[in-house]
């Protein structure tokens, strides 16, 4: 078994006073399975963690644009282990857990760190019931059966606040803003519109404002080991080599915020095309906003921001196969198994950029006990390579 993904140590061009680490797990073709495996020797952890930085760039001479690979990766966490060793007794404050990512993520850090102390969600009132009673629901999923079975008293670790990322402070009372405060130590914002085809105020307000209120929100943190926020391998489309590092962006992502609540609507749209230009819509370009917003604040807290590819059924966890969305190529197969879309045209040459969801969460629950652990600066990254 290989060890967990080196060169935790900054990319070439990282600020030399801020050490951000990178990570990239390659799902490539000579290598389709990866293996995280927390229970690693600690000694060869530790080596491959401290790697020499000049035998990272020989790599990367010798190999095609990536940084690392992870090969064999089926990830398992077993129920102990230093990764959920160092989970327990801490309580996380988790957005986005009713999505398709959300909810695995969740299901695995229950499942897989059982001494976690509290997971708080941020959830709205939907269709009629309240942030407890969605809970509820979801709990009755197949996805959490095994945690149902192997933890029937999970669900008492998971608390919902009720409040919104479009709002501000999120929503959230005053008492329960304290409430995380005084108790949160790991952050995972995985709230976003995933729609490409969202006009630009929705975009920015969702996933540009509201991380910007997110991170208003670990301010107040007051032991706070890490803040992971979640992008998108897509959020750079104007470069051609996409690093493992936070680009300069040509836009202040508070004036785009102020600008787009102050413009006409009609005008708004008008101006889109060429506010968001290079970006293809208005998804990337919010996102990449966002990017600016957490790596402003690398000084101040430890941070990681997680891009995953195009993301799709898991492998192995919770269930093989389990997807509950029709975002990505899901609703392009389900379209095509129904019979509705029977041509495409494409080039054949491309390669697409996916990652399977236990992939990727296991990856990024794995980077938060690193950040954490070290309370060092960080990037993470997931591409065709996982450029996370």
């Amino acid at each position: 078994m290989p060890p967990p993904p080196t060169g935790v140590g900054g990319p070439s061009g990282s600020d030399t006073n801020v050490n951000i680490a990178v990570y990239d797990l390659t799902f490539s073709e000579d290598s389709p399975q990866c293996e995280i495996n927390s229970s690693v020797n600690s000694s060869k952890y530790n080596a491959a963690i401290t790697e020499d930085r000049h035998s990272i760039s020989e790599k990367k001479q010798q190999q095609q644009p990536r940084l690392f690979e992870i090969e064999n990766a089926k990830v398992k966490m077993p129920g102990s282990s230093p990764v959920s060793d160092w989970y327990r007794g801490k309580s996380i404050f988790l957005t986005g857990a009713t999505g398709f990512m959300g909810k695995v993520m969740l299901e695995k850090l229950l499942y897989s760190c059982p001494g976690i102390k509290n997971i708080y969600l941020l959830l709205r009132n939907k269709r009629g019931k309240t942030p407890q009673q969605r809970i509820e629901d979801m709990w009755k999923l197949p996805i959490f059966e095994r945690l149902r079975s192997a933890q029937p008293d999970a669900i008492k670790k998971v608390i919902a606040l009720c409040g919104d990322v479009d709002s501000e402070n999120l929503g959230l009372k005053t008492n329960d803003v304290e409430l995380l405060a005084a108790n949160v130590n790991i952050v995972f914002h995985m709230a976003a519109t995933l729609k490409l085809e969202a006009n630009l105020k929705d975009a920015i307000e969702q996933n540009t404002a509201g991380t910007a209120r997110v991170i208003d929100i670990c301010k107040q943190i007051r032991k706070l080991d890490v803040f992971v926020h979640f992008s998108t391998a897509f959020c750079s489309a104007d470069v051609e080599v996409f690093e493992e590092r936070v680009y300069e962006n040509k836009d202040n992502p508070r004036d785009v915020i102020n600008i787009t609540r102050w413009l006409n609507p009609d005008a708004l749209e008008v101006a889109t095309p060429s506010i968001i230009a290079p970006h293809p819509n208005t998804y990337t370009y919010s996102k990449r906003l966002a990017e600016t917003l957490v790596a402003d604040e690398k000084n101040n807290m430890p941070v990681c921001i997680v891009r995953p590819a195009i993301v799709i059924p898991a492998v192995e966890e919770p269930l093989p196969g389990w997807v509950d969305s029709l975002n990505g190529p899901i609703g392009l197969l389900a379209g095509a198994g129904k019979g509705v879309i029977r041509s495409m045209y494409c080039k054949g040459e491309n390669k697409g950029h996916f990652i399977p969801v236990d992939y990727a969460i296991n990856a990024s629950i794995c980077i938060a006990y690193l950040v954490g652990a070290k309370k060092t600066k960080y990037v993470m990254s997931s591409m065709e390579n996982y450029n996370v």
